[in-house]
């Protein structure tokens, strides 16, 4: 894991995302007037611009719609772990719903693990979670 991981902020908008990361679930933010997901969450509605909204426990499957390898100048943080690769996936349950992560080989392997040239846009992944410093559970993936 990284040393002083950059950690994000968290609020009483996204709160019950990362509650659903320490309980091990994917949780996603739900319009409950049309019932289409929303994310990153928010206070209002981009659909129907209402601010009632719940929460939905998803699958945790996706397609890897992107995929890089960050290279230097680095955030620091994230230097001794370069070459390392970034994903943006697109989930099952909703296409437009996109999540970035990284993608590990396993639950308890670090976020270099997996080499870009053995995976591909299009590629199924699912969620996995890992636990970081202070108490944080990062949401990773994996190849399915």
């Amino acid at each position: 894991m990284v040393d002083q991981l950059l950690l994000p902020e968290i609020d009483e908008t996204n709160r019950p995302f990362w509650q659903g990361c320490r309980d091990g679930v994917l949780r996603i933010q739900r319009c409950t007037g049309t019932g289409r997901l929303i994310h990153p969450p928010r206070v209002m509605s981009p659909w129907d611009n209402s601010a009632e909204l719940d929460w939905t426990e998803v699958s945790g499957e996706g397609r890897i719609w992107s995929i890089v390898s960050p290279h230097p100048p680095l955030i620091a943080q994230f230097s001794a772990l370069a070459p390392y690769n970034a994903i943006l996936v697109e989930l099952i349950e909703d296409p437009r719903i996109r999540l970035i992560g990284n993608l590990v080989a396993a639950v308890d392997q670090p976020i270099n693990s997996v080499s870009l040239d053995r995976a591909a846009i299009g590629d199924r992944v699912r969620v996995v979670f890992q636990d970081e410093a202070d108490d944080w559970v990062m949401p990773r993936w994996q190849l399915c």
